[in-house]
């Protein structure tokens, strides 16, 4: 449990920044949530009533604060200036326009406190880019969340080239604290690690569909019912060290083969036009654009119950560890 002393601010009410704050308060934090934009703050607390109400319900919640707890932990701010103060980190959640977010920036590092951690939630951004100007650019990285952070654990920590080691390690120490998964990225790059492999999935998954070989309905199954169900658990290297008499032997057997398949893949091409309009035709079959939001509050609920199976599955783990059986638990987990 966090010391509730500590605080928090966190920039942007949309999703992310609601998702973030729900994450904070669970586990202790005070948090301060601001926005510039009166309507958008005027709903925050009775989402985030709705979303810990569900999660009560289901026996979803996360830490051992009740709902009503963990919403006394959150104030509201429209003065960035005074949400800023005073924290011990800060969580940038505003729009991806670069202008935007470099403004946010320079205020928020004319009110920083000593020693206080400056984070973006940016999916795309480079670290380096948005704090190159920044007087505490050495207390500044990217913590970008998988959406939404509350419900999915992994969320990647970017260094920009003069993000010091302590910053980093600090905000590890955080994003476990929080019950996060966090990855600890060497350097930047585009994309960082979790889109760079999601769109390498979604190329080929265009490509598929493109060239015939398989329906929307089929290649969304052979992820969820097949790639999906081991991934949730396992990472792709330990699926193979699995699947064989470890990796090495896993790349003897298929490792040719995989060559062969990439050298096949081809270029993907312009993703949009006519098939984007035909894979959208198919999606809302199932799932109407009206019904967007229904379908979101499905997937979260789902979400949370397969990290509520997770933690109870690793406590298991650990109780047998301490009883003297091997211990199987990846590293924070």
């Amino acid at each position: 449990m966090a010391d509730n002393t500590q605080k928090v601010a966190i920039i942007g009410s949309g999703n992310i920044g609601r998702s973030w704050a729900l994450l904070f308060s669970s586990a202790g934090f005070r948090v301060c949530l601001y926005d510039n934009n009166p309507a958008q703050l005027s709903n925050v607390i009775d989402h985030l009533k709705g979303q810990l109400d569900a999660l009560v319900t289901k026996g979803l919640s996360r830490g051992d604060l009740s709902a009503e707890q963990q919403l006394q932990n959150v104030t509201l701010s429209n003065d960035l200036a005074t949400c800023v103060k005073d924290a011990v980190f800060v969580m940038e959640c505003v729009s991806e326009i670069l202008d935007v977010k470099l403004a946010v920036f320079k205020l928020a590092d004319d009110n920083l406190s000593d020693g206080a951690i400056m984070a973006s939630s940016t999916s795309s951004m480079l670290p380096s880019v948005l704090s190159v100007d920044l007087n505490h650019r050495d207390h500044f990285l990217v913590a970008h969340p998988t959406n939404p952070p509350f419900f999915a654990r992994a969320v990647e920590l970017v260094p920009a080239p003069w993000t010091s080691a302590d910053v980093m390690k600090r905000s590890r120490d955080l994003m476990v604290r929080l019950g996060q998964a966090p990855i600890v990225m060497k350097k930047e790059i585009p994309g960082f690690v979790l889109n760079r492999m999601q769109f390498a999935i979604f190329s080929e998954s265009w490509r598929l569909v493109r060239d015939g070989i398989v329906d929307v309905d089929g290649l969304n199954k052979a992820v969820w019912s097949g790639l999906g169900a081991r991934y949730a658990f396992l990472g792709p290297f330990e699926v193979g060290h699995l699947n064989a008499t470890g990796i090495e032997g896993y790349l003897k057997t298929y490792g040719p083969m995989m060559y062969r398949l990439q050298s096949s893949m081809g270029e993907t091409g312009p993703i949009g036009g006519q098939l984007a309009q035909d894979i959208q035709d198919a999606l809302v079959v199932h799932t109407p654009l009206n019904a967007l939001n229904e379908r979101r509050r499905w997937r979260e609920m789902r979400m949370a119950a397969l990290a509520k199976l997770k933690q109870d599955m690793d406590r298991l783990d650990e109780q047998e560890a301490k009883e003297g059986k091997v211990d199987l638990l990846p590293s924070d987990h």
